[in-house]
């Protein structure tokens, strides 16, 4: 029997980088460094970058990030080549999230990730008043919710990257 509270145990578990990818880097892969952060439970730590960075977050992303408690001065569109370098942090975990970046050819990840992705409609095409916009970002942040939530669930430490890959793979049908 473990002696260990829930936050000993989650203070000695591995910490995941996770890296969000897009396109744009303005809403989507936002979204997922913002739920990974806040929802993972304390197994992960989320960052995102695109493609071709817009080099502005959308205001509902922001939004968002701050009715969770998420530090909204972290918030930046950036590119992914932030995180190809040696002294970038090292990322555990490469998830698309829009079909563009997805079909993209990425970047060699230094430490070898382990790569997956969860595609989502762009809620920054969503077109209407500010409460349809809102309510397509909320959509987003629950469907990578039920997947971080439930990717913190796994027994990470103990899969290989081969299983870890078909376990990201599995999440996208949710």
């Amino acid at each position: 029997m473990s002696t260990k509270t829930g936050e000993e145990e989650n203070m000695s578990m591995k910490r995941y980088n996770i890296l969000f990818l897009c396109t744009h880097n303005s809403a989507r892969s936002i979204l997922g460094e913002i739920v990974a952060t806040t929802f993972g439970g304390g197994r992960f730590v989320g960052f995102s970058a695109g493609s071709t960075p817009s080099g502005v977050v959308n205001p509902f992303a922001v939004e968002i990030a701050g009715e969770l408690g998420y530090p909204v001065e972290q918030l930046r569109s950036k590119s992914w080549d932030e995180f190809a370098h040696p002294d970038a942090p090292k990322i555990d975990i490469v998830i698309t999230v829009c079909d563009a970046a997805a079909s993209e050819v990425c970047p060699v990840w230094v430490g070898m990730p382990v790569v997956g992705h969860w595609g989502f409609n762009d809620p920054s095409r969503v077109l209407g008043d500010d409460n349809l916009k809102r309510a397509a970002f909320l959509e987003v942040m629950g469907g990578l919710r039920a997947r971080i939530e439930r990717l913190a669930k796994m027994p990470l430490e103990d899969l290989e990257c081969a299983e870890l890959r078909h376990a990201i793979g599995e999440l996208e049908r949710l």
